[in-house]
Order: structure tokens, then sequence, then C-alpha cells
């Protein structure tokens, strides 16, 4: 018990931290403004939420990999993991709430111990599209995992998975050695029982992150890519790519200061702002629910502490008429989700 309060201690000091990088420097001085005077310019503060149609949530931090980007700080050491009775909780919202997608992330998702009982309980809520978002090399991690495709195409889930790139290189140095390849089998796996095919009612999208302190080019044009050297070297179909900018927090956030690559990718997410983007940002839709309950207008602000501006804070309260209309809790960070063609987790949003 001791050992966790520290944890937690150790976490939103790191929070605050991240939040004092973000609030200060370069935004403090006025050289670049902030989040919320970009968007007032254009009318569009306070940001504020419409009708829930996503329910996000994460089910524990625990991951057989430790990615550079990873933005939750997920790995093998994680020990936050979703109970069993917060799932029950959440299931509860799940067959009361007017979202019509349920989408489960982690770490990864798959190695929470109660995973299959909870896909086995929410897909009896009716929910239209079911989302659970794998690193794809959990499938390989070890035998108990080769039957998740199957499992999978059992309750109709809708397969996201992370993909940094279609070269051996470029995707282990961001991810760890040998990710690529047992990337490579698990997406031929999941062909392999009908998911990704063209006309497949079995969904398989790809994600794609930028390996460096750059934002992630043309979404078209790398979908593009991406299936035509899949196909041409592996002969492995999907069906959407969605290219995602990463935020300034966390893991990226201490590369970008180590790197001194911060302020230069500050600028040009500053730079790349698109008032169009913010109309259709994630946290206008979407509730994200912590591995302990707790509710947050995005996975990004539940990273940096920064929960719902409700009276409804935990998911054993929901209320979904008092989180309908909220405003949303932002920061600078904020811009990684509006530059550009913009970025949320279904990808480009302008």
């Amino acid at each position: 018990m001791i050992k966790s309060l520290h944890k937690r201690e150790s976490e939103l000091a790191d929070s605050k931290r991240q939040l004092e990088i973000l609030s200060n420097g370069i935004f403090q001085q006025g050289e670049l403004p902030t989040f919320k005077e970009k968007i007032s310019e254009s009318d569009q503060f306070p940001l504020k939420a419409r009708k829930l149609e996503i329910l996000q949530i994460n089910v524990g931090y625990m991951c057989n990999q430790v990615c550079e980007h990873c933005h939750v700080d997920a790995g093998p050491d994680r020990k936050e993991i979703m109970t069993r009775e917060t799932m029950k909780q959440c299931l509860e919202v799940i067959r009361n709430t007017g979202a019509h997608t349920l989408d489960l992330t982690g770490g990864a998702p798959e190695m929470n111990p109660d995973f299959r009982w909870f896909v086995d309980e929410a897909s009896k809520a009716g929910i239209k599209d079911f989302i659970v978002r794998s690193n794809l090399t959990i499938i390989r991690a070890n035998k108990k995992y080769h039957d998740l495709p199957k499992f999978f195409k059992s309750h109709n889930v809708h397969v996201v998975s992370s993909m940094p790139h279609w070269t051996k290189g470029k995707t282990d140095k961001q991810r760890g050695d040998g990710v690529f390849d047992k990337s490579i089998q698990a997406l031929k796996d999941l062909n392999a029982i009908g998911y990704g095919i063209p006309d497949s009612d079995l969904r398989l999208d790809l994600v794609y992150n930028p390996s460096g302190a750059f934002l992630p080019g043309n979404q078209a044009s790398l979908e593009k890519d991406f299936k035509k050297a899949l196909m041409d070297d592996f002969g492995i179909q999907f069906h959407n790519l969605f290219a995602l900018t990463n935020l300034p927090i966390s893991r990226f956030l201490d590369y970008l200061i180590a790197s001194e690559n911060y302020e230069d990718y500050m600028y040009n997410l500053v730079e790349a702002f698109n008032p169009a983007a913010v109309r259709n940002v994630m946290c206008t839709n979407t509730i994200s629910v912590s591995w302990d309950g707790y509710l947050y207008d995005c996975d990004f602000n539940q990273m940096l502490n920064l929960p719902v501006n409700s009276k409804s804070k935990h998911i054993s309260e929901f209320n979904e008429e008092l989180l309908e209309g909220r405003k949303i809790m932002i920061s600078q960070h904020c811009y990684g989700c509006t530059a550009g063609a913009g970025s949320s987790c279904q990808g480009s949003v302008a």
C-alpha cells in the first residue's frame, strides 16, 4: 500500500512537471500563443463537449513493449491494472450510455487478466463498434495469446494496431528489436482468418506515429504507401491507416527535451495549427476512463492528471447529462491534435 502511494505521488509530481514545461518557457515569455489564446482567435474558446459517442477505457498500463513515443509510459513493469470491480462499473455505464463505440486501450489491453471476461460481457451490451487497440506483438508474445485473432473474430472486434513503418529498421528503432517481425506475423495471422480483407466486416486498421520530432505526412498518401509495401513484400492487407501526431507529453516530451528539439517541435505544432481541426477533436465526443475509473477528456489529459471539469469525475458516479456540454480541459499539448489535418485516435479529423 505504501509503495502504491509513493508511486502515485511520483506520477502526480511528473504530471505537474510536464504541465510546468508546457506552460512556461516559450509560452510564458509570449514567443508563442497559448492554446487558449489560439482557439480564442477563431472564437472556439471555451472548447465544449458535445454528445457522447465514444467511451475509451484504459484497462491498464502493463505492456510487453517499451516504445520511445508512448504517451502512457507503458511497459512490463507497470502494475496499474483495472480491477473487475471497476470493469463492472464500466459495464453499467456501457449498458446505459448513448455512446455507440467502445474503445479498449492500454498498455497492451490483452495483458489485463480480466480482459477476455470484460470483452465477453461488454459485447453483450449492444455496442455498434467495439475497438481493441493492439500492439500486434502481444499476439506472438507467448502461447496464451496466440488465439487472440480467433477471440477477436468471435466478438467481431474492430482491431486497431500500431505499425510505425513498413520497414524493419524504422519499426525496430522506435519499438525495439524484433517488433517488426512479430508484427508482420501477427498481421498474417489476422489476415488468415479474414481481418483486413477488402469487403470483410472484420475491421483491421493500422496506426502510424512519426519516429522523430516531426509531424506526420498526408494520411491518404501514407495509407497508399503502407498498403503497397505490405502487400508487395508480405502479402498483407488492412483497411485504413490512421496517422497520429506525437503529443509533447510523457516519454516523447522527455525525448524532445533530451534531443533539444522541444522548442522547434512546439513552433512546428503552432505554425501548423488548423482551426478547422478544432471542431472535431476527439475530446468533444469522447470520455476517457483511466485504469482506476477516473474520467478524463482524453487519454493525453489522463497522463497529465487533468480530470474532467464536471461533478461526475469517476465511473462509479457517471452522469452523461452532467458531462455533456462541459468545458474541455486544455493545455499546450492540445496543439498536437489540431496541427495540419488534425489528429485523434481515429486519425485525421479535418
